[in-house]
């Protein structure tokens, strides 16, 4: 949690939050790889990538 409170002081220190967005679909497509690489569906996803 140390590093997440460091992220956003960053952002909001520097103005850089155009960088939020790109951070939210990177940690939903890593998500999104983790929750699916255990069911069935798996050959799915990682044709999507």
């Amino acid at each position: 949690m140390e590093f997440l409170k460091d992220l956003w002081l960053f952002l909001k220190e520097r103005k850089k939050w155009w960088l939020l967005p790109l951070l939210i679909v990177v940690v939903l497509i890593a998500l999104f790889i983790v929750l699916g690489s255990g069911s069935a569906l798996a050959p799915f996803i990682y044709s999507l990538f």
